[in-house]
């Protein structure tokens, strides 16, 4: 598992979390248990899944926004939706730490939790703008 997430935390949510997207899973209230904040920038490569996206290592500037813990308790709720599991082998994504940008790229100091993707995306297409519609989103679980 990775480690703990604690009241404070910074997430980037660029899917499926991102407040108002079609998919959002609707029992975990991340409004109730945090703040969603200002668009960022991270590094990375932002592909479709069909349905969901998926970030993996890359140096597109890609899209997300924001979102501060107040409730730390929900952070194991987050880990189940995104699959993410204690052995690393079987997470269909990590949580993992990573740097926020600004819009011209350049880093902001704040780093930030992230789902990081942890399969093979061949044969997924790429988004080419880095930058996932809150409407094409699509129910996971």
């Amino acid at each position: 598992m990775p480690g703990a997430a604690a009241s404070g935390d910074l997430f980037v949510f660029y899917g499926l979390l991102k407040q108002g997207a079609a998919g959002a899973p609707a029992a975990l209230d991340l409004a109730g248990a945090g703040d969603f904040g200002a668009p960022c920038r991270f590094r990375g490569r932002m592909v479709d899944l069909g349905g969901f996206p998926g970030v993996v290592a890359g140096d597109m500037l890609c899209h997300g926004v924001r979102w501060r813990v107040r409730d730390a308790g929900i952070v194991p709720a987050m880990d189940a939706f995104e699959d993410v599991t204690e052995d690393p082998a079987t997470s269909l994504y990590l949580r993992v730490r990573v740097p926020l940008l600004d819009d011209a790229g350049a880093a902001t100091g704040e780093t930030a939790w992230i789902y990081w993707y942890n399969r093979s995306v061949d044969g997924h297409n790429p988004i080419a703008d880095g930058n996932w519609p809150l409407d094409a989103g699509k129910t996971r679980k």
